[in-house]
C-alpha cells in the first residue's frame, strides 16, 4: 500500500516521502541522522600541488636515471605515477554533497509531519479497507476512458487522491482508537465501567462502516468505469473491421460469392452503432457515480 500521502504536499516532496518508506519508518522511531561532516582536504594532493610538483619530479628523475642509481628514478616514478592516479581515482568520486543524502529526507520528514501516513498507522482491518479504496482508484485514473477524456479526468485527477488521503486519515485515526480500546480491555474493566464502553464500541463500529460506505461508493464508481473501459475497447475493435469490410465486399465480389456472404459482416455496423449507445450509457452512469462521491 506504501506511503499515503496528502495531495496539498508538493508533488516533489511527495515523490521523496513515497520513496522512502523504511527511512521514514526509522524516523517515526526517533532516528535521527548523523551530522554531515565536511570534507577532509588531506586525504590527497590536491590538483595544483601535483600540477606544480610535476616539473620538479620530471627532473629529479631525469637526473636519477642518467646517474648510476637509475634503480631510485624508477622507484620515483612509478611513486608519483601511484599519486596520481589515487587523485584521479578521487576526482572520480561522487562527494558527499552529491549524494542522496538522509538528512532531506527527514528534513521533509519533519516539515510535513501529519501529512503523510505509514502502513504501521493501519490496523489490518485498516489495511484491508484502504487497498481496495486504492485499487477501485488506481483502476479508474488508469483507464483508456479516462485518458481520453471521456470522464471528467481533470475532476478526477483531483478529487480522487483526496478522498484516498480522507479515507487514509480516517481509517489511521481509527486503528489507533481501535488499538487503545483493545489496550484498554486487555487490562480488564470495572462494572460500573461498563455501561460507557458499549456505546464507544458502537461509536468505532458505526465510524469503520462509513468509511467502508466511502470506499464502496468508490468501488460502485470504478465498476461503471470498466464497463465503459469494456464498451471502449470493443467499439475500438468494431470500428477497425468497419474499416476492413470493404475490402472483405471486394473478395466476395471477385470471387464470385458475394451472395453467399455472411449476415455477421454486414451486421458489423449495426454492433457498432450499439456498442456506441454502451458506452455513452456507461460514462453517464459513472458520472452519476462521480456526482454521488462528491455528496
Amino acid at each position: 500500500m506504501g506511503v499515503v500521502v496528502d495531495p496539498g504536499v508538493p508533488p516533489e516532496v511527495a515523490g521523496l516521502l513515497r520513496a522512502n518508506a523504511p527511512l521514514l519508518s526509522r524516523i517515526r522511531a526517533g532516528w535521527v541522522p548523523p551530522a554531515e561532516a565536511r570534507p577532509s582536504r588531506s586525504r590527497s594532493p590536491s590538483g595544483a600541488a601535483l600540477l606544480a610538483a610535476t616539473p620538479v619530479v620530471i627532473a629529479l628523475m631525469a637526473v636519477l636515471l642518467a646517474s648510476q642509481i637509475r634503480a631510485a628514478g624508477f622507484v620515483l616514478l612509478g611513486m608519483y605515477v601511484f599519486i596520481v592516479l589515487i587523485r584521479i581515482a578521487s576526482m572520480n568520486e561522487v562527494t558527499e554533497d552529491h549524494r542522496p543524502r538522509e538528512r532531506d529526507v527527514y528534513e521533509q520528514a519533519r516539515w510535513y509531519d501529519g501529512r503523510y501516513l505509514l502502513q504501521e498507522d493501519f490496523d489490518q482491518e485498516a489495511r484491508t479497507v484502504l487497498m481496495r479504496a486504492q485499487r477501485a482508484i488506481g483502476s479508474v485514473l488508469r483507464s483508456h476512458v479516462n485518458a481520453e477524456g471521456l470522464l471528467d479526468d481533470a475532476r478526477n485527477a483531483v478529487m480522487l487522491p483526496a478522498q484516498e488521503w480522507e479515507i487514509a486519515r480516517l481509517l489511521a485515526k481509527l486503528s489507533a482508537l481501535r488499538l487503545e480500546h483493545r489496550e484498554l480491555l486487555a487490562r480488564g474493566i470495572a462494572p460500573e465501567v461498563a455501561a460507557v464502553i458499549e456505546p464507544l464500541e458502537r461509536a468505532l463500529v458505526n465510524s469503520e462502516a462509513a468509511v467502508v460506505a466511502r470506499v464502496e461508493a468508490l468501488e460502485r464508481y470504478a465498476a461503471h468505469v470498466a464497463d465503459a473501459e469494456r464498451a471502449y475497447h470493443a467499439r475500438s475493435q468494431i470500428e477497425e473491421l468497419r474499416a476492413r469490410l470493404p475490402r472483405y465486399e471486394e473478395l466476395l465480389a471477385e470471387s464470385g460469392a458475394d451472395s453467399f456472404a455472411v449476415p455477421e459482416i454486414e451486421r458489423l455496423a449495426e454492433d457498432a452503432d450499439v456498442l456506441e449507445r454502451t458506452l455513452r450509457r456507461s460514462v453517464q452512469s459513472a458520472h452519476e457515480a462521480f456526482r454521488y462521491l462528491e455528496g
